[in-house]
């Protein structure tokens, strides 16, 4: 048989414990949340990095990407060269409200034009307007914060090994090239710079000649 009032008498009970505790509510907005770091709040472009290379709207699980570009054609850089095509972008678009925030258009794009930005105050009267263009993106993309510094006990990036084992390739070819320059600048001398052993010879010779003719 339940006793009468019991409920109240939880509720109290919760109540007293909880009475002397610190509150833990935070007076948003007028007090900001403090974000972790890499906080997955809204997805920022870089636009200069874009390649249009529809990698990010191809793996997207949602297709809530749309990206439109076209072709130009660029000048030779050097004299004689061939013409060059690039795609320049013309429209970067996410629908956030299909956007389930999965992050794999960030990982999967290479080079980096696509990154994690905390802002998350984006909230629409109408679902319509959480379509967003290219813009829009690039505005969150200076809130995006600086890379988390490596771990200095960690081993080195494979990429970083293999450039810098390229560079000392490439510095110790350009000394040896400089030896054998110098060497070959030592072999080269000067043709009006003779001999002295040769003038020594010259000069018995000739000494040689006038003691015969005095005889």
């Amino acid at each position: 048989m339940a006793v009468l009032g019991r409920g109240l008498i939880d509720g109290l009970r919760v109540t007293a414990k909880t009475l002397g505790r610190r509150a833990v509510t935070e007076q948003y907005p007028d007090v900001q949340p403090e974000l972790p770091p890499r906080s997955r709040g809204v997805i920022a472009l870089m636009e200069e990095n874009c390649t249009s290379c529809m990698l990010c709207a191809r793996e997207c699980p949602d297709w809530c990407i749309y990206i439109e570009s076209h072709k130009e054609t660029l000048p030779p850089a050097v004299e004689g060269g061939r013409e060059r095509n690039r795609n320049v972008l013309d429209r970067f678009a996410i629908d956030f409200s299909l956007c389930m925030y999965c992050g794999i258009c960030i990982e999967v794009c290479p080079f980096d034009a696509l990154e994690w930005s905390p802002e998350f105050e984006y909230a629409e009267l109408d679902i319509k307007d959480l379509l967003h263009e290219k813009d829009r993106l690039r505005e969150w993309f200076w809130t995006v914060p600086p890379p988390v510094a490596l771990d200095p006990a960690a081993e080195k990036p494979k990429e970083i090994a293999l450039a810098q084992k390229a560079a000392d390739k490439r510095i110790t070819a350009r000394k040896a090239a400089e030896i054998v320059a110098l060497a070959e600048d030592s072999a080269t001398e000067d043709p009006a710079t003779e001999d002295p052993a040769t003038e020594d010879t010259a000069t018995d010779d000739t000494a040689t000649e006038d003691t015969g003719g005095d005889g």
